[in-house]
């Protein structure tokens, strides 16, 4: 294992992104192999990024830094770096953050591609219990063989939906998080509607894919993304370039048709796509003044 210095580890946030107040990182690093993911950009300054190290003394700084703060709030998980990695297993960071923020009186919005989020079930309905809890798996293609090449070491999409549906079943509030989609990858309405039916059927409250699909690529990130791309479909270097050239948000060509067979889908199924609907209905079990806390 690789350990690195850690200073802070509870980040305050404008609680924009599902409705957190704060971020915790307690990895930097993340080994899924996701061919597109942002944190890669120079912007975060994470050398040899496929290498996950641990945050030192991280649980006794988010103690400290818990036990102090007077405002509680939504703390947002795995933001940056999955916090479900296989180390986790081992070293149970995340899960005795969880433990922490359930001790302190905090919710939890947490992101993941892993199914060793299940051992946590317990901790997280125990934090349902006083505190909004939001669990979000990231899903960007319906299909197993699609998501082994763009993301070969996360859980298998089909493991994904299976762990939101034991989720769900505990009572806790899931949903997706459809973010990116790939340009001539992933951009069709048949992939983009099997998604909102496997997580309607796994029994989330939602699906999240933005206001505009598509997908952010800039300085390293873009690099690694375009020659990743490449070797796994010839030619999409090229499409990329003459598409966008070196745009830092690349949208899908047929956004208005697929963004709206999206949201159709949605409300069909009785799922929230926008992100003002999701954290109200992430929030309201709670009483008015846990509300007033939680205040987004």
């Amino acid at each position: 294992m690789e350990y690195i210095d850690a200073k802070r580890i509870l980040i305050p946030s404008d609680g924009s992104w599902f409705a957190s107040d704060y971020t915790v990182n307690l990895y930097r690093g993340c080994n899924h192999g996701c061919i597109y993911c942002d944190s890669r950009s120079d912007c975060y300054a994470i050398k040899h990024f496929d290498t996950v190290r641990i945050k030192r003394n991280a649980l006794d700084i988010l103690t400290d830094e818990l036990a102090h703060k007077k405002k509680k709030g939504i703390i947002a998980l795995g933001a940056m770096s999955d916090s479900y990695n296989p180390l986790e297993k081992e070293t149970e960071l995340t899960r005795n953050a969880l433990k922490l923020f359930d001790r302190f009186g905090f919710g939890v919005s947490v992101e993941t591609k892993s199914d060793l989020i299940l051992r946590d079930t317990d901790v997280l309905k125990s934090i349902s219990s006083h505190s909004p809890v939001i669990v979000k798996f990231t899903v960007t293609t319906p299909y197993d063989e699609l998501g082994k090449k763009l993301e070969p070491k996360a859980s298998t999409v089909k493991r994904r939906f299976s762990a939101l549906e034991t989720l769900s079943g505990a009572g806790l509030y899931t949903g997706v998080l459809m973010t990116p989609v790939l340009p001539f990858i992933e951009d069709n309405s048949a992939s983009v509607i099997s998604i909102v039916d496997s997580a309607y059927d796994a029994g989330c409250k939602f699906v999240y894919a933005g206001n505009v699909m598509g997908v952010t690529l800039r300085d390293s990130q873009r690099v690694h993304f375009l020659e990743k791309a490449e070797k796994l479909f010839a030619g999409m270097k090229d499409k990329y370039c003459v598409a966008y050239g070196d745009d830092y948000f690349c949208p899908i060509p047929e956004n208005d048709t697929i963004f709206k067979a999206f949201a159709d889908r949605c409300v069909m199924r009785g799922l929230d796509y926008k992100m003002e609907s999701i954290t109200e209905a992430a929030l309201k079990p709670y009483s008015v003044t846990q509300i007033s806390l939680f205040d987004f």
